[in-house]
């Protein structure tokens, strides 16, 4: 492993929050709740690269659910489930040499935990239930509509820069 200034790896780690919070601020009035338009969650697979990235992700995430209506469950609960998803990433991509493998499995914690913890914040802490038969008619929903979701941004957007960021890392100096 290459040595890594501690400078770079700041300021790497601050180019990954400010991204994640602008890429969810673009999309404000869809990146919360059910059905979440944010792309931002592409970033997702940059602890397959970066140790820095998880608390990049971490901040970024936690700066974004300042503006959620579900505020305190999210800036706490759902910080916490991208850090550990990050986290969880991280360690696949030490682990894992094949890069199909890799991307495949590294991204699916992102996509799972969002899927699995999100509703709960949605449902049993701030009663989204709303116009649902029952809470967990609501809980699968929202899991199923999130899953599908977090995945577009995970695979569609994210493969193709993990893709790239392979390629170029190996030309450019500050992405190594």
């Amino acid at each position: 492993m290459k040595n890594v200034s501690m400078t770079k790896r700041l300021c790497r780690a601050g180019i990954i929050a400010a991204l994640y919070v602008a890429f969810t601020y673009a999309f404000m009035p869809f990146a919360f709740g059910p059905f979440q338009i944010r792309p931002a969650e592409a970033l997702c697979i940059l602890p397959l690269f970066y140790i820095e990235a998880v608390p990049a992700l971490y901040v970024g995430c936690m700066i974004s659910n300042l503006a959620s209506p579900y505020f305190f469950y999210d800036v706490i609960i759902g910080s916490l489930v991208t850090l550990l998803a990050a986290l969880i990433t991280y360690m696949v991509g030490r682990v894992l040499n094949n890069e199909p493998l890799k991307l495949g499995i590294g991204g699916i914690f992102p996509v799972l935990f969002n899927a699995l913890f999100i509703p709960l914040i949605i449902v049993f802490l701030c009663g989204g239930a709303n116009g649902y038969s029952s809470a967990w008619t609501a809980y699968f929903a929202f899991a199923g509509s999130i899953f599908l979701t977090e995945a577009v941004w995970i695979y569609a957007l994210g493969t193709p820069l993990y893709l790239s960021l392979r390629r170029i890392r190996k030309n450019v100096r500050f992405l190594q």
